[in-house]
């Protein structure tokens, strides 16, 4: 239930390959060098239970951070490569990192905010820049031995809400031995049927808390990764077929690309290796869902959970077939619960805000009043999403954090692009929501209210999204920006997003002859 595990029994299997270089590193490798990691963070004055940040491409040294991490005890926070400096400073502040690693490839973001994180020891993997020290040449200096005090650490990852700063997930650790396994590893195991044989492909970010999880778990596992740089439809297809891949996790948006792949490219790689494929993350829509089972077959599963932890639900292809649209069951002990607005259980096909009974506990970070405003008064937890359920407990999902925009399986939300809209000299009033897209799933869309009507053209979008790019990651821009000459608000100041929102997809609908 651990890689030390396997770099004892199989040191020369390969823990993970890199996809597109064809890097792979043993067992063995990753164990001696996540020790000599674990080292020197010891070293750095790191003790269990503190942090580290770690912002990366899929990089061969980024397996090798994360395990010298949890085997020493600390929490990890995976920060995404494509946020700007001030998203990354927020993190590795509010995050509490003593220990800051990131690759050469972000320098130009890591550049910009180190003289603010003084109190951070700052590390660089792949020649690294003053003031960044370079990590491989720190962890070299050091023994691939255990620290004596090893105990397993865990993931913070951040998962934002609706309104606000971003906000840490917080578990509590679990202490004791590195072998001990996690609820994840044995839905894994168990449900997914992964074991020492599994060949899992990981095609996303691994910054993203799915991948870091599900790739950790199949090392726990003994099994191999192959980690995609970048993904592309054909060459997953090809990978596929060339490493005899038996398990996989997309999202919808890999679904879609693949989809659109000329017919005879489809038919040129055998996937009759594949022995699981699951997807989460964002909605599905059912006709690509439909087309995914009879190209692959019924091997495809979905799960819904968050990064919270408190609960989740799963549906296999035989269940959807038959619930279409459904996001699947809770998973025992935990029970799915649809509330009033006054936390109150609805009965089925009532729609309500989803609720999840008997599941895990967790916190988030410094947002005490986040944590309780995600707990009703019976101690059921949500993520802030709402759907109903049917006469056999059956989740459908109608709604998602608020409007919350999910493009191509990343989590954006609206209120921080609205706040930076608003600052605009020239901007009256801003709503942002998601709107159709046949690839990505949603766009984002900006609707601008402007100081004077005149202004609404070509030439305020074009200083809009400049102004716009120099605040915000690109997966946050506005793809599309429209005008209205008054948004419609309560007098009390509350937005009615949901009636612009809700423009767009009936426009789409239409246009699709629905």
């Amino acid at each position: 239930m651990h890689p030390s595990v396997f770099a004892e029994t199989t040191p020369d299997k390969p823990a993970f390959i890199m996809a597109g270089s064809g890097h792979t590193v043993t067992f063995r490798e990753l164990n001696d060098r996540s020790n000599q990691g674990a080292q020197l963070f010891r070293a750095l004055g790191l003790r269990v239970g503190d942090g580290v940040a770690i912002m990366m491409e899929n990089h061969p040294i980024y397996y090798e951070v994360l395990w010298a991490a949890q085997r020493s005890g600390l929490r990890y926070t995976a920060i995404s490569s494509r946020l700007t400096a001030g998203e990354v400073e927020y993190i590795v502040k509010d995050s509490g990192a003593k220990v800051f690693v990131v690759s050469r490839a972000m320098a130009p973001v890591a550049m910009e905010l180190a003289e603010n994180l003084s109190d951070v020891t700052l590390l660089m993997v792949d020649e690294a820049v003053a003031p960044f020290g370079s990590f491989e040449a720190e962890r070299a200096r050091h023994p691939a031995t255990p620290v004596p005090d090893e105990t397993p650490g865990a993931a913070m990852l951040y998962s934002s809400g609706t309104t606000g700063r971003p906000k840490g997930v917080k578990r509590a650790l679990a202490g004791g031995s590195l072998l001990e396994g996690e609820a994840l590893t044995a839905w894994a195991r168990e449900g997914y049927g992964m074991d020492p044989e599994t060949i899992y492909l990981s095609p996303a970010p691994l910054y993203h808390a799915a991948p870091l999880g599900w790739s950790m778990n199949v090392q726990r596992l003994g099994g191999t990764v192959v980690m995609m740089e970048k993904f592309d439809p054909e060459d997953c297809l090809r990978l596929i077929e060339k490493h005899r891949i038996t398990h996989v996790q997309f999202v919808p948006t890999h679904f879609v690309r693949m989809l659109k792949l000329p017919e005879a490219v489809r038919a040129k790689y055998d996937h009759s290796s594949l022995k699981v494929v699951f997807h989460a993350a964002a909605p599905c829509p059912v006709p690509v869902k439909e087309q995914m089972i009879a190209w692959w077959g019924p091997i495809i599963h979905e799960y819904y959970a968050g990064t919270e932890g408190n609960g989740r639900t799963v549906i296999d292809s035989y269940q959807w077939l038959a619930h279409k649209g459904s996001v699947g069951r809770a998973t025992l002990p935990v029970e799915v619960k649809i509330c009033d607005d006054d936390g109150e259980p609805l009965p089925p096909r009532s729609e309500g805000m989803v609720f999840f009974a008997g599941g895990g506990k967790f916190e988030y970070h410094n947002a005490p009043e986040k944590t309780a405003d995600s707990t009703n008064k019976y101690g059921w937890t949500t993520l802030g999403d709402v759907g109903w359920l049917d006469e056999e407990g059956y989740l459908y999902l109608t709604d998602r954090k608020s409007f919350m925009i999910i493009s191509g399986g990343v989590n954006i939300y609206p209120q921080e692009i609205e706040n930076l809209l608003i600052t605009h000299p020239r901007v009256a009033d801003a709503a942002v929501v998601g709107a159709p897209d046949d690839e990505m799933g949603e766009k984002v869309v900006a609707v601008i209210q402007p100081m004077d009507w005149a202004d609404a053209g070509d030439d305020f979008r074009a200083e809009l999204t400049a102004f716009c790019r120099g605040s915000l990651s690109g997966v946050k821009l506005p793809r599309q920006i429209d005008f209205m000459e008054e948004l419609p608000r309560h007098p009390t100041g509350k937005l009615y997003k949901r009636l612009i929102r809700d423009a767009y997809w009936a426009q789409a609908k239409a246009a699709a002859g629905g």
